[in-house]
């Protein structure tokens, strides 16, 4: 059974492990300074006293750390990494290069990206195995992981700041577009109760249909949209306000912005 750490047990290490603990087929291991995130996972893992115990009794580590403390974590966990430990970060803006260069460049390395739907079991990942280090098994074992969890894309790094943009950024356009439907729908006279639940079963039932469907969101528009109907006179607001447009200039945004924080 391949073991699997996780340093850093909030809420996204956390909600990772949790995912693969319900899965089964790991021997979980994990770290944190905070003593109450330790507790909070005491159930399901290997509570180890420093990260680097962690690492010498892992066969997987991922970093679930800020970016502005991976340099200290790796600086920490060089001595008790070889070829046989494989690193997986999910700190965003911190490249594979300074990964591989923090971490004594001994060991594969692979960079992770979860956006938050990770926390009820919805996560859709990005996975860069640009690293030469890393081989056929590892990608394989890291590969199937995320796939028993959520969705797993595998990009090579130069996508990543197009995954932060639409996937990583892509929840608060989500919840945004939810927020202006709950409002009107208070315009119109239902309580903020009424259209908050009504608003949260539209968006989950339609995703749901698309997933199913597995048909180009247009067709499944179309299946709405009567001539002459109600769904068109909305639609039709819609692209008076550049709806479209808005949401693409929201999505290079957020990648420039990506961009710029790893710079």
């Amino acid at each position: 059974m391949k073991r699997f750490g996780f340093i850093g047990l909030g809420n996204m290490g956390g909600a990772i492990a949790r995912g693969l603990a319900s899965g089964g087929g790991f021997d979980l291991h994990g770290f944190d300074p905070n003593e109450g995130m330790c507790r909070k996972s005491a159930d399901i893992m290997t509570i180890h006293q420093s990260a680097r115990e962690l690492a010498g009794n892992s066969d997987y580590v991922l970093l679930a750390v800020k970016p502005q403390v991976m340099h200290p974590v790796l600086a920490d966990l060089v001595p008790a990494l070889g070829p046989d430990t494989c690193l997986l970060s999910i700190a965003a803006g911190v490249t594979l290069a300074q990964l591989v260069n923090w971490s004594g460049g001994g060991c594969p390395v692979v960079r992770v990206m979860p956006n938050t739907p990770a926390m009820v079991g919805k996560g859709v990942y990005a996975l860069c195995f640009d690293h030469q280090l890393v081989d056929a098994t590892c990608r394989r074992t890291i590969e199937e992981t995320f796939a028993s969890i959520g969705q797993a894309h595998v990009l090579p790094e130069k996508l990543f700041d197009a995954y932060t943009g639409l996937i990583g950024s892509g929840p608060a356009y989500v919840y945004a577009f939810m927020e202006g439907l709950i409002d009107a729908g208070v315009t119109l006279g239902l309580t903020r109760a009424q259209a908050t639940s009504m608003v949260a079963g539209l968006v989950s039932g339609s995703a749901l249909m698309a997933e199913a469907e597995g048909v180009h969101p247009t067709l499944l528009k179309e299946m709405v949209t009567s001539p002459g109907g109600t769904t068109i006179a909305g639609l039709n607001a819609l692209d008076e306000h550049r709806f479209k447009f808005a949401l693409s200039q929201a999505v290079m945004a957020a990648a420039r912005r990506s961009r710029e924080l790893a710079d």
